[in-house]
């Protein structure tokens, strides 16, 4: 079992998405808290990868084709923890 960390600032950015970006949030969270990341890949609609540049080190899976979860993993503590929910902007703030 994943546990999932969210950033502060995740709440307040998912009451300004849609609906359905919401709802598919949840669903995202089921999925990783139970098989992790690696769950996503089964999943095709998620696109998860692998991010580069500023955010080396961190993945991304699209909640639609303007959003995405940004998060990171740590084996060692096994938890994901969710930076933020952008519509599709992936500069570092």
């Amino acid at each position: 079992m994943w546990k999932i960390y969210e950033h502060k600032q995740v709440e307040k950015q998912l009451k300004s998405c849609p609906i359905e970006v919401q709802k598919k949030y949840e669903k995202w969270k089921d999925i990783v808290g139970i098989s992790g990341p690696q769950g996503l890949t089964l999943i095709k609609g998620f696109s998860d990868e692998a991010l580069k540049g500023e955010w080396n080190g961190y993945r991304s899976s699209r909640l639609n084709k303007q959003y995405r979860v940004i998060y990171q993993t740590n084996m060692d503590e096994v938890f994901i923890q969710v930076e933020k929910i952008p519509p599709y902007d992936y500069r570092r703030k």
